[in-house]
């Protein structure tokens, strides 16, 4: 019988599949029903700086005095972080598998202490998810990237539970931007996370916000750039996420070099019970390839491979094109 087990920055896994971060895992009772059906690790619904920094603005209103603006910030910021404490303390009381808390931070700043105390709270891991898009038309693309590079330098410095870094594809050399988090001290990344995107309601005249649910043709872009960093760095840990809806998805990534695959999207569409159908294809899988591990076949076709890079590397259609007859 296949054995889905896999390791993650140090982690023992039942399954490769981890369930991202999102508003199901803020419930208790979806995330025991998750580890129900098989999930390997949950990512908790993360807790944003923005998020918080806009409840304080409006709880303040037009409200000129300095200590009362002081008193509510504190309160608020207090009191939201508190309760997302005791969301990692239930998950890890009532589930036994890995706990990853996420922080979304827009800046380098208190989240590094923040970070002790999910630490302090029992959180297995601590997944970064900092975006910071920049529209500053004067600053620098290496100073976009800094950013990125302190956060993760700070929060290594005061916790010893590992580190993931969840990032965009939107940096002009993805390859050694990663391999420079990885020398700042993160222990994985994540590719890729995903954004509210605008649209535009051409009736109404109205800019509004996309779906926010991947499709699986996004699956392509993940399955790009895993092969690439899992194939020019074998010891890089990557948690591959964006457009996986079902069990071959999953199988693609693990062979293009992933550590781990995250769903988010397809437990909303499909329901959390999917964990177990995506579970039972990749095992069923391996059973018909005679893969008893995941590491069997990890990486299997990575970039490393000389005989699929240049599907890989291949940006335009030029070449596909000239294959057809």
């Amino acid at each position: 019988m296949a054995n889905l087990k896999t390791k993650f920055v140090g982690l023992e896994l039942k399954s490769p599949i981890i369930a991202g971060s999102c508003g199901l895992t803020a419930d208790i009772h979806k995330l025991q029903e998750m580890a129900n059906n098989g999930v390997g690790a949950v990512i908790l619904k993360s807790i944003f700086e923005e998020q918080i920094n806009q409840e304080v603005s409006h709880t303040l209103g037009d409200t000129s005095y300095p200590e009362e603006t002081d008193y509510i910030q504190n309160y608020i910021r207090a009191n939201t972080i508190q309760q997302y404490i005791d969301l990692v303390k239930a998950a890890k009381a009532q589930l036994d598998i890995p706990v990853i808390a996420s922080i979304n931070c827009l800046r380098d700043g208190e989240w590094a202490g923040f970070a002790i105390e999910l630490e302090k709270a029992g959180a297995d891991a601590i997944e970064l998810n900092a975006f910071v898009l920049p529209t500053d038309a004067f600053m620098e693309s290496t100073e976009v990237e800094q950013l990125y590079f302190t956060i993760v330098k700070h929060v290594k410095a005061v916790v010893k539970i590992p580190v993931i870094m969840k990032i965009s594809r939107y940096f002009t050399n993805l390859p050694a931007f990663v391999s420079k988090l990885k020398a700042y001290g993160a222990d994985a990344v994540t590719i890729f996370n995903r954004f509210y995107e605008p649209d535009i309601d051409i009736e109404d005249l109205t800019v509004g916000s996309a779906s926010v649910f991947s499709l699986p043709v996004d699956l392509r872009t993940t399955l790009r750039w895993t092969g690439i960093l899992a194939g020019k760095d074998k010891l890089q840990q990557i948690s591959s996420s964006t457009g996986v809806h079902n069990g071959e998805a999953v199988v693609k990534l693990l062979l293009a070099g992933a550590t781990t695959v995250q769903v988010c999207s397809a437990l909303y569409e499909q329901g959390l019970g999917c964990i177990r159908t995506m579970n039972h294809f990749v095992s069923s899988w391996m059973s018909q390839k005679s893969f008893e591990t995941i590491e069997d076949f990890r990486g299997k076709l990575s970039y490393a491979d000389a005989d699929h890079a240049d599907r890989y590397e291949r940006a335009q259609f030029m070449k596909y094109f000239s294959d057809r007859k």
